[in-house]
């Protein structure tokens, strides 16, 4: 399976993989999760349905690894500090961007809860590996000492972190940026961890 996997993809260079994830998002912009097609896909990035669905198999494995290409994990934060790894989170993004993905992610959101693939392609490849960075981050802070290993609010530190994004807009009718965020970690998730 790995090896078709690889015969797969190495027929899309990384350039072509490029422009077909700017499309799916731009798609994603304009129509929504729901109302976006691989037909829409393939005539947008003038390739044929056949080709999308061999290589990502359909629509909700290309909409997730193209948001992924857009953000990937950078798992190289390590500053020293847990307050200097939660900035450096921050500034991985610019505001522009930041405003962009808080778009795309209120769009997914409903579309999220009501399809399963999409729901199992995004814990998979957005949350599952945001997860694992962030623990990380924790269990290095953990070992400083900076928090106690049995801090409850470690559980709930990626639940504070989206819920800070995704309702900027909402609170505040303001777009998440790179002030705000490192504000809120400042705030309330430092000193949720006694850090």
């Amino acid at each position: 399976m790995a090896e078709a996997a690889t015969v797969r993809r190495s027929r899309i260079t990384p350039e072509r993989e490029a422009e077909l994830y700017a499309a799916v998002l731009e798609l994603l912009r304009e129509v929504g999760y729901d109302a976006l097609t691989m037909d829409a896909v393939a005539a947008r990035t003038r390739s044929s349905k056949a080709t999308l669905y061999r290589q990502w198999g359909g629509k909700a494995e290309l909409v997730v690894k193209a948001l992924r290409h857009e953000k990937p994990i950078t798992s190289d934060i390590d500053t020293g500090s847990l307050r200097g790894d939660f900035h450096a989170m921050v500034r991985r993004e610019d505001d522009c961007h930041m405003e962009q993905n808080s778009a795309l992610m209120r769009g997914l959101a409903t579309a999220l809860h009501g399809n399963p693939d999409l729901l199992r392609a995004f814990r998979e490849w957005i949350i599952e590996p945001e997860t694992e960075m962030l623990r990380e981050i924790l269990r290095r802070a953990v070992d400083r000492g900076e928090i106690r290993a049995d801090n409850p609010a470690q559980d709930y530190v990626l639940h504070m972190m989206i819920g800070a994004f995704a309702v900027r807009g909402i609170v505040d009718e303001l777009p998440p940026t790179q002030d705000f965020l490192t504000s809120y970690m400042d705030a309330v998730i430092l000193p949720a961890l006694g850090a």
